[in-house]
C-alpha cells in the first residue's frame, strides 16, 4: 500500500484562497446548512458555465441606477445559500465612491436567517470587486452582465462561472424579462439546466 503525497502548506493556502474568492455579494457565510426540500445546493468549486465562452459585462453600466434593493429570483447553487429563501441585496452609495452591500437570507416563514455586509468598488464597465470583512481572502469578481433599460432586472455572473444570479426589483418577475435574463446567461456560457428559481417569502 503506497502513501498519498502530502500537499505542501503553501499549496493548501493557495487552494483555500482560490476557493474563497468566488464568495460574491449574494453568498451568506451564516447560512451553511441543509437546503430546502429537493434543493440543489451545489459544490464549493462547482462551475456552471463553459469558461471557453467569452463573458461580457454591461458596457453602459450606470452604478447610481443600480443602487437600491434587489430580489434574487434565480441563482446557481452555492452551498452558502443552501436553504435561503426571500433573498435580498441592498446597495448604497458611500462617500468614498464605493458601494455598500447588505445581503439578507430568510427562512420560509420570512424570518431573517443571516446577513452579510461589505463594500464594492467599480473597476470597469459593469465590473465590480466585492469585499466582505468576514471573508479575509480578498475581493471577488461581481460582473453585471445585463440590465433592462429601466434597471428593473439584472443578470450577474463571474468569469470563473462559479456563481450567477437573476435579480429583480420586485419578488416576482414578468416572463418576458425572465426569458431575456435566461438568454443572457446562455449567451455567456451558463448551463440553464442548473439555474434555480428562488422561493419568495414576505420580507415585511
Amino acid at each position: 500500500m503506497t502513501s498519498q503525497p502530502r500537499i505542501a502548506p503553501t499549496r493548501c493556502r493557495t487552494r483555500m484562497r482560490n476557493a474563497a474568492k468566488f464568495l460574491i455579494p449574494l453568498v451568506f457565510l451564516g447560512a451553511c446548512s441543509r437546503g430546502l426540500p429537493d434543493e440543489d445546493v451545489g459544490g464549493l468549486l462547482e462551475v456552471y458555465r463553459d469558461t471557453d465562452v467569452p463573458i461580457a459585462s454591461k458596457a453602459l453600466f450606470e452604478p447610481e441606477r443600480y443602487l437600491g434593493t434587489w430580489f434574487e429570483v434565480a441563482r446557481y447553487p452555492v452551498p452558502f445559500e443552501a436553504g435561503c429563501a426571500g433573498v435580498t441585496a441592498e446597495y448604497g452609495a458611500l462617500p468614498d465612491g464605493k458601494i455598500s452591500v447588505l445581503n439578507t437570507c430568510r427562512t420560509l416563514d420570512g424570518a431573517v436567517r443571516s446577513t452579510i455586509s461589505g463594500t464594492a468598488a467599480v473597476v470597469g464597465p459593469g465590473r465590480l470587486k466585492v469585499s466582505f470583512p468576514s471573508v479575509p481572502f480578498g475581493a471577488a469578481d461581481y460582473w453585471v452582465l445585463w440590465t433592462d433599460a429601466d434597471y428593473r432586472t439584472a443578470v450577474v455572473g463571474a468569469p470563473n462561472g462559479r456563481s450567477g444570479w437573476i435579480l429583480n426589483r420586485e419578488p416576482t418577475i414578468p416572463d418576458d424579462r425572465l426569458n431575456a435574463a435566461r438568454e443572457v446567461l446562455d449567451f455567456n456560457g451558463y448551463d440553464l439546466d442548473r439555474l434555480l428559481i428562488v422561493t419568495q417569502v414576505s420580507t415585511e
